[in-house]
């Protein structure tokens, strides 16, 4: 995995390009400075939980043959006091829709953040991660 990542307005604005040519926007908060036309670098870290414990979550309910009609991850992040401010927790909230058995995704998101997912695994040992499952 290659990344590069360019300023490309002043002061703050970053474009992030993987190898594959995909992009995305960063930029500093607007109290420091920043423009608000991208997402801050903390956030970024934040929704990577997310999302890799997503394509976890899915392929493991689908080799289950259950496939969401609906779902999303709500993302609570808690941070400490000071400088730096690093993450203490991070709060997952997992939606289904009603007809997935809560056991069932329970059972899979368990078996992502503790086994699965690169991205836990590399940041358990120093973030609190915790979750829950709502069905809508």
């Amino acid at each position: 995995m290659k990344l590069r990542l360019n300023r490309i307005e002043e002061p703050f604005v970053l474009e992030l390009t993987n190898e594959s040519g995909n992009k995305m926007l960063m930029d500093a908060n607007p109290k420091i400075g920043g423009l608000d036309k991208g997402f801050r670098p903390m956030e970024v870290l934040a929704g990577s939980i997310a999302g890799c414990a997503t394509i976890d979550v899915l392929l493991i309910l689908k080799k289950q043959k259950i496939e969401p009609t609906h779902y999303a991850v709500r993302i609570d992040p808690t941070r400490g006091e000071g400088v730096p401010a690093p993450f203490e927790k991070i709060h997952l909230i997992f939606e289904f829709n009603q007809g997935v058995d809560p056991a069932k995704a329970e059972r899979a998101i368990r078996l992502t953040l503790d086994k699965y997912c690169s991205v836990s695994a590399s940041l358990k040992e120093s973030i609190q991660i915790t979750f829950e499952v709502v069905l809508i």
